[in-house]
């Protein structure tokens, strides 16, 4: 693999641990300790993730966010920051994950292969998680090769979760994305349809396996259903 990483973090540390697994994994990576060196190795060619603390000491890592991902770069956030309101904020500003301090690093690399194969297959009419296989062209959904009736908002509820799968989608973004800017806070529309989803998708729909939800947060599709 190649796919150039960049590590913004003012820990070097940190940096070098993820340095470390990242070049055990195949991975060539930069590093950046502050938000305006971040940005600078970020604008330059090839750069795809970026691993962005949100303690930088220049700039709050937030503001960061908006500015990578109009550089279309895949970001995940690595941070000691672990309250919800922090990690809402972070996901409706575009983040791609965020990963809490102290962290597993083979969760984290997991995590990265997600936002590069998320960033390799936007462009395909078939999204395919587990089981699921969504065809845009025929708006076809199968689940383990039978297919499935869904209304035209559940489908698009269910393909923009998949389009996005292993990654929290808040709350705020799915009703954006599916009902549209004036929808983002109607919350029970979301859960209305996400009931209706897991009764057509989930083996056990009062024991979800497949759509997943993030308390206060959001619902995430699992990368394993």
């Amino acid at each position: 693999m190649s796919a150039p990483i960049l590590i913004a973090d003012d820990e070097p540390a940190i940096r070098r641990m993820l340095r470390a697994a990242l070049d055990r994994s195949g991975w060539h990576c930069v590093e950046a300790g502050a938000a305006g060196e971040a940005l600078a190795l970020a604008r330059r060619p090839g750069c795809e993730v970026v691993l962005l603390d949100l303690g930088l000491p220049d700039r709050d890592g937030l503001e960061l966010i908006p500015l990578l991902k109009a550089l279309d770069r895949a970001v995940i956030v690595l941070t000691a920051r672990d309250a919800t309101a922090e990690k809402v904020a972070a996901l409706d500003l575009g983040a791609d994950d965020y990963v809490t301090k102290p962290f597993d690093t083979e969760e984290l690399l997991a995590r990265i292969r997600t936002a590069l194969r998320h960033r390799s297959g936007r462009a395909s009419e078939r999204v395919a998680v587990g089981a699921l296989e969504i065809d845009l062209a025929r708006h076809q959904v199968m689940l383990a090769g039978e297919p499935v009736e869904l209304a035209k908002r559940e489908f698009a509820l269910l393909l923009e979760l998949a389009r996005n799968a292993g990654r929290v989608m808040t709350h705020q973004a799915l009703l954006s994305a599916v009902w549209g800017e004036a929808h983002i806070r109607d919350v029970e529309y979301l859960r209305v349809a996400v009931r209706a989803l897991r009764r057509k998708v989930e083996p056990d729909p009062a024991l979800p396996t497949i759509i997943l939800n993030e308390p206060g947060i959001g619902y995430r599709l699992n990368l394993d259903s």
